[in-house]
């Protein structure tokens, strides 16, 4: 029998897209056995906070330097990057439906039964905070958020990288600077795209008691 581990990236930011991805990725997490899921955020780095320094390969007009395992000073929950009240907006994106009572409601469901089978696994569930000291919050360095996410997968040696999408066509994610479809074309490990979660979906998963 082959005990070798699948080794899955997924890529969380608090996004209501990087939800979907979450909730999908927990369904391969409860039906793959022999997978081992690392969950990563790319955040910036202060002095206090740097983990192991890295380089690019290739020099650069701007010197700039990424860390691995960097850390707050606490444990990391990939639950604590999305809100415990959030807003219509952000609901209107992952959940169908026209009532807010009830999209409050299974958005509620949504994150007990992933948090549940994320506690479960947790064994087979790793979490990294990978460092700059640029500021991500900045549109223009979507170029260096892709390749902290495809140097880590590369080097680290994954076999699936996992992030959610808005679900612009490929074209699109091109002319927009879209940070999905940037990994799906520079990365030489398979991506897997997660579009906002489909209703059908959703009450499947809910649904699922084998758990």
């Amino acid at each position: 029998m082959n005990d070798s581990k699948f080794k899955v990236l997924l890529y969380s930011d608090g996004s209501y897209q990087a939800f979907s991805a979450a909730v999908y990725t927990a369904t391969l997490l409860k039906d793959m056995l022999n997978m081992h899921l690392t969950i990563i955020q790319v955040q910036d780095s202060d002095e206090g906070s740097q983990g192991v320094e890295y380089s690019w390969k290739e020099l650069r007009p701007k010197y700039k330097r990424y860390y691995w395992g960097c850390s707050k000073g606490e444990e990391y929950s990939w639950i604590d990057t999305w809100p415990a009240n959030p807003t219509q907006e952000w609901m209107k994106h992952v959940l169908n439906g026209s009532f807010e009572v009830r999209q409050r409601q299974q958005y509620a469901e949504i994150l007990a039964k992933t948090n549940e089978i994320y506690s479960r696994k947790k064994q087979s569930v790793t979490h990294e905070a990978l460092c700059s000291n640029i500021s991500f919050s900045d549109t223009s360095n979507i170029a260096d958020t892709v390749n902290v996410i495809v140097d880590y997968a590369v080097k680290n040696e994954f076999e699936l990288v996992i992030l959610g999408t808005r679900g612009h066509s490929t074209l699109n994610g091109v002319i927009f600077g879209s940070l999905s479809h940037s990994v799906l074309d520079k990365s030489p490990i398979p991506v897997l795209l997660i579009k906002k979660l489909p209703q059908d979906f959703i009450d499947a998963y809910l649904a699922d008691t084998d758990f």
